[in-house]
């Protein structure tokens, strides 16, 4: 992960994996793993297991869409808050466009998820989902490149601004 958030995954080869692991030689890697894409694949799996488990677990406790929403915004930025590393490496396989099946590890279909529910509850305006949760994902996806060139980012700052932003944008208009 070190290797290809750092590197690249272009540069990310085993010799520079076995480099950064102190080993002195690929065999290691390749006895786990069948070449590249496999272990690009564990890395991605285990991203998105992380980022599933640690979001999961803040949005699960809450018992309202609104609170939901706002708590997916400031968990998904606390967590790449916390492991740049990880995110950074996601977002360079993503970019790669190695491997097809991982453009669902951006889906917005939890977020979409949220918004009918608060819908349905009359909790946020009538506005279309997809399009929503699409918006509110891409707001959080950049934000390891965006890191890279502003790494002293107040990231509380931001996540606030992204829950004032979506709390606005899903509102119910109560003078209509």
């Amino acid at each position: 992960m070190q290797v290809i958030g750092s590197d690249g995954y272009a540069q990310a080869t085993y010799a520079r994996i076995a480099a950064h692991a102190g080993l002195s030689s690929t065999r290691l890697i390749s006895y786990h793993f069948a070449d590249k894409d496999d272990l690009v694949a564990a890395v991605v799996e285990d991203v998105i297991t992380r980022i599933g488990e640690f979001v999961g677990a803040r949005v699960g406790v809450e018992v309202t869409a609104a609170g939901q929403l706002d708590t997916y915004l400031e968990s998904v930025v606390a967590y790449i808050s916390r492991d740049r590393v990880r995110m950074r490496a996601l977002m360079e396989v993503l970019l790669a466009g190695v491997l097809p099946d991982l453009a669902r590890a951006a889906d917005a279909g939890p977020v979409e998820g949220i918004l009918r529910r608060g819908q349905a509850a009359g909790e946020f305006r009538d506005f279309d989902p997809f399009v929503m949760a699409t918006t509110i994902q891409r707001s959080v996806d950049g934000l390891p490149f965006l890191l890279e060139g502003t790494p002293e980012l107040d990231l509380e700052a931001y996540a606030r601004e992204l829950v004032t932003l979506f709390r606005l944008a899903t509102k119910v208009d109560t003078h209509g």
